[in-house]
């Protein structure tokens, strides 16, 4: 049946399971990885791995310790490992064959499906192949790496989520999104059933170099068309439900000019994927020998992190990542009648896989010059016909589980 209006029914509220592990997000803790990772001092791609206290080797070692040490509280649901792959060599951005190692740390849920969160920790200056110089890497990519880590502390201290999720922190971005490639092939020759892949990629930095605008209330998602536009549009919206002081902005383009993240493997692969990244970019730190020039400050030091922004960005990892997990299988096959020439406008689709689970279905609208979903309509069918002109209008369907989750739009 129809619903006779657009309308929230009574469960579509805040989750509090959702909106207590986002309370228990600790900026100091964001801290405290952030400036562990800037003491590596550097975590090129070609820096030592015999040092134990310096470069990409020490690096690696004390994030597989660290994301190991949640696994009691996991009550056995959390496994670590290193996942080697080899890079580099003649005719490539690193000037030698090495031996790479990203982090996977997976936390069984209930469920077939997997969300999938990347971060790199690796780090680099200006010169490609400078592997000595100080790269602290505080905002490129210490910042996500935190937020990762932040994320798998809470999770593993929570009961177990329907879906599973991955924690992959990568090697290798700095010098062509080399890790991030080696884990999407095997993703798809171990057949992941992934829902999502949120890349978390300097989310620190408040204020932009050149202008000096600043704005810790604005982070950005990238999508492609298609799923990941979808998926961008769910973590949008997921946010202003949970997040506090702070707006996500939708960039309709994968990335940004000139530059690039570890989705782009996995939307090249098939997958839905997306980048999270500060609003605001500051150039005098990106990439930049630590030096002071001209009363100004370059190198990406963590004076340059806004912690609090990055605890922000981490609840919404959080939000959406527990929302979607916790939300049915989204329909698939969504119709529309265009044989009929009419101002009203008819829909079918499959139901979705766990039917049994759900409470019923948001039919969404939005005018054809809007990128957000405007009006929804709460329908317990699989078809429903609403005056509406398909002209007028794009369409879309969710399924929403009886305590409000819903699941990605299927258009």
């Amino acid at each position: 049946m129809l619903a006779t209006g657009f309308f929230l029914p009574a469960f579509a509220q805040p989750d509090p399971v959702i909106v207590e592990s986002i309370s228990e997000i600790s900026a100091d803790s964001i801290e405290s990885t952030v400036m562990k990772l800037v003491g590596f001092e550097t975590r090129h791609n070609l820096s030592t791995r015999q040092d134990p206290n310096k470069g990409i080797g020490a690096a690696c070692e004390w994030l597989y310790t660290k994301a190991s040490s949640y696994i009691p509280d996991s009550e056995g649901r959390l496994t670590v490992k290193k996942v080697q792959y080899k890079a580099g060599g003649p005719g490539t951005r690193l000037e030698r064959e090495v031996s790479l190692t990203n982090i996977m740390a997976v936390l069984r849920g209930t469920g077939s499906h997997e969300i999938v969160l990347l971060a790199h920790y690796d780090s680099r200056v200006n010169d490609n192949n400078d592997s000595t110089s100080f790269a602290p890497g505080a905002n490129d990519n210490g910042s996500g790496i935190a937020c990762l880590m932040e994320s798998l502390r809470i999770l593993s201290q929570e009961e177990p989520l329907p879906a599973t999720v991955r924690f992959l922190f990568l090697s290798g971005e700095e010098h062509g999104l080399l890790g991030a490639a080696a884990m999407s092939g095997i993703a798809g020759s171990e057949g992941w059933n992934i829902r999502a892949v949120i890349n978390y990629d300097m989310i620190g930095n408040t204020q932009a170099s050149d202008t000096g605008q600043k704005d810790n209330t604005l982070t950005r998602v990238f999508s492609e068309d298609g799923p990941a536009r979808h998926l961008a549009r769910y973590i949008m919206e997921t946010a202003a439900m949970y997040v506090d002081n702070l707006t996500v902005k939708m960039i309709f383009r994968n990335d940004r000019f000139g530059r690039g993240g570890d989705h782009t493997p996995f939307l090249k692969a098939g997958y839905p994927a997306v980048r999270i990244s500060e609003y605001y970019e500051n150039y005098d730190r990106t990439h930049q020998l630590v030096r002071n020039e001209n009363g100004i400050s370059y190198g990406d030091l963590p004076s340059g992190v806004d912690f609090e922004y990055v605890r922000k960005n981490t609840a919404l990892n959080l939000a959406a990542v527990m929302n979607l997990a916790k939300a049915p299988q989204a329909p698939a096959n969504v119709r529309l009648n265009t044989r009929e020439l009419s101002n009203y406008t008819e829909l079918t689709w499959d139901h979705s896989t766990d039917s049994a689970s759900i409470a019923g279905y948001y039919v969404l609208l939005r005018q054809t010059d809007q990128p957000a979903w405007e009006k929804e309509i709460f329908v317990t069918e699989n078809h429903t016909k609403i005056p509406y002109s398909k002209d007028n209008y794009f369409f879309g369907v969710c399924a929403v589980g009886p305590e409000g989750h819903r699941s990605l739009v299927c258009q």
